[in-house]
């Protein structure tokens, strides 16, 4: 651990970061080139996603289920309605049947863009192409299992009703046409939700926090430092380490990911304002213009870099 000041070095801090295997990033308050946080590597972006999970909130699902649930109302009475005006031929009841049932698969399937918005949230396509690559297979991937549950569970309980009405069999026809057929809708619906809930998750981020800790704990291999959250000025990447940047000039390390320590203080006021740091609203002493729309941070002695690729961060930190 580093205990000279903020844009100064010490042997002792390129010491530990030689023997625990991460590069040394650069005293002049900008970290190397490669350390990006949640863009590191695989390795990095399945752990940043399991963190993000872990802190999930229970209250966007329910209320994401609550609008979901009002949207499959609204469509199954325009869309039955319309079936009974078109095919005239076809059973008054058949169109509900038809349409409530996949209303009603749709809402209880709802916890799953719930969980994969927030593994892999679209704040994620800012961190770097492998970022960008995981969001998009992650998605896709979701959205086709979602869709397969989807088709299932509304055929088998259109197969039940039909059966328990004695209304001769239903036939769907081919299960790889419906399946394809119903996942050309369906991906619009799941993208649709996955904006619903990054919204509502973006919407409690910016809401106040009246109940805030006290401390973090910053677990320096086997030493624990219990650093006031309002004295952390910043937190960066360092290869398979991030380092806490405190007021009183120390830099202890932990090994975490960016992403990680990211989902534990953005509701303290901790804001992504690089691939590779994060700053401490509370702690922002000065904003300067460095061209090309980046700009750097000022924390006191800390210097910090703000991407133009980080538009959100420059207007929380303006204020």
């Amino acid at each position: 651990m580093s205990d000279g000041d903020a844009s100064g070095s010490s042997a002792p801090g390129r010491t530990v970061q030689e023997r625990r295997g991460g590069r040394p990033p650069a005293r002049d308050g900008r970290a190397p080139s490669g350390t990006g946080g949640a863009s590191r590597g695989t390795g990095g972006l399945l752990e940043g996603g399991l963190e993000r999970l872990r802190g999930v909130e229970t209250r966007d699902l329910l209320i994401g289920a609550l609008f979901i649930a009002g949207g499959a109302v609204a469509v199954t009475v325009v869309n039955a309605l319309t079936v009974q005006v078109d095919h005239p031929h076809v059973d008054a009841w058949e169109p509900w049947v038809w349409e409530s049932t996949s209303a009603l698969v749709v809402v209880l399937l709802a916890w799953l863009p719930w969980l994969s918005t927030a593994g892999a949230p679209p704040d994620m396509v800012r961190e770097g192409w492998r970022a960008r690559i995981a969001f998009v297979g992650v998605h896709l991937a979701v959205a086709a299992i979602w869709s397969a549950l989807h088709v299932v569970g509304m055929m088998s309980l259109r197969l039940a009703i039909y059966g328990l009405a004695d209304a001769g069999p239903y036939e769907p026809g081919p299960a790889a046409e419906v399946y394809l057929y119903e996942f050309r809708k369906d991906l619009l619906s799941y993208a649709a939700f996955v904006c619903l809930f990054w919204i509502l998750r973006r919407l409690r981020r910016t809401e106040p926090t009246h109940l805030r800790p006290v401390s973090f704990d910053i677990r320096d291999g086997a030493r624990i430092i219990r650093a006031p959250v309002g004295e952390i000025l910043a937190v960066s990447s360092a290869g398979n380490y991030v380092e806490f940047w405190l007021a009183d000039g120390r830099r202890p390390l932990m090994r975490a990911t960016l992403a990680a320590i990211e989902v534990e203080l953005e509701s303290y006021g901790f804001v992504r304002a690089h691939r590779s740091w994060l700053v401490n609203g509370a702690r922002v002493t000065g904003l300067e213009p460095e061209g090309s729309g980046d700009w750097t941070v000022e924390l006191g002695e800390v210097r910090a870099p703000l991407s133009r690729r980080f538009p959100e961060a420059l207007a929380r930190l303006r204020g």
